[in-house]
């Protein structure tokens, strides 16, 4: 039976950025009813202004810290008297451009993996009894980074990596309970995020170019992600993959991650721009 959106209050974390406004917009056009959250309170404001006041709440809410996510929760409750679905979708990388393991500073590395992995369990633990008790869904927004190599972005696709698999082990643990998780795997995006991290300068879009085969390298707008992302919900489909070019490389992700690996690792090119980032 089709899970029906209407009425239905969804917590979306990075509600600003582009696959959350996509998404919250989205979601909205299906009767639901939107908390959003993020860092910034005037952008929060600003995306609510699309929406009927008595149909959003926003907070400003800190993934890093627990109890900022357990007022959160209690306001939803207060307001909308329940919590049918939370997006866990606040996600970072790199500031400005890539760096390697040996190059990058200490805490930018950590703070990544405080944002995307460990700020994806906290919002998930915080709000599960409600998610459970609603019969609702967990959404959590992975990465084609789950499951091909990290090179110049670790800190970001080990993150993506770890919350792949909590997903999936928590989608296990609650299809008992009448509730349901979902992976959302996004490819290219045309975000802030993509463009700084992954093309944001000469060197970083040259290395880029040779490591992904051209018909992989084609990003899709957040909205097309709303759209997938939707239709997963209504199906409570485990995993959503957009664009959909990347369903074989998930399937036989065995294979080609072997292959991409021996690619990366004999590449003459790729081996010398590495050298250059590391020394810029």
């Amino acid at each position: 039976m089709q899970y029906n959106i209407k009425d239905k209050v969804v917590l979306i974390t990075g509600a600003t950025g582009g696959i959350g406004a996509a998404s919250a917009r989205e979601l909205y056009n299906f009767g639901a009813n939107l908390v959003l959250t993020d860092l910034s309170q005037s952008s929060l404001d600003q995306l609510a202004s699309e929406f009927e006041s008595h149909r959003v709440m926003t907070k400003v809410m800190d993934v890093t810290n627990w109890d900022s996510i357990r007022e959160v929760k209690e306001l939803t409750i207060t307001k909308f008297g329940k919590l049918d679905i939370v997006f866990a979708n606040a996600g970072i990388s790199w500031k400005n451009s890539a760096h390697t393991i040996l190059s990058c500073q200490e805490e930018e590395f950590e703070t990544i993996l405080e944002v995307d992995l460990m700020g994806v369990w906290r919002t998930i633990k915080t709000t599960l009894p409600e998610i459970i008790k609603s019969k609702g869904q967990v959404i959590v927004t992975s990465s084609i980074y789950a499951y091909t190599n990290g090179m110049c972005n670790a800190p970001y696709a080990v993150s993506k990596a770890g919350i792949e698999m909590f997903t999936r082990s928590l989608g296990a643990e609650i299809i008992g309970k009448g509730a349901s998780a979902s992976v959302l795997y996004p490819g290219w995006i045309t975000t802030p995020l993509t463009k700084n991290v992954f093309g944001g300068d000469p060197l970083t879009t040259k290395m880029r170019e040779l490591g992904f085969p051209g018909f992989l390298k084609k990003p899709i707008p957040p909205e097309k992600v709303a759209n997938a992302l939707v239709k997963g919900i209504l199906k409570r489909k485990p995993r959503i993959t957009i664009p959909y070019r990347w369903i074989p490389i998930q399937w036989f992700r065995g294979i080609f991650g072997n292959l991409s690996d021996l690619y990366l690792s004999k590449h003459k090119t790729l081996q010398k721009l590495l050298t250059d980032l590391e020394v810029r």
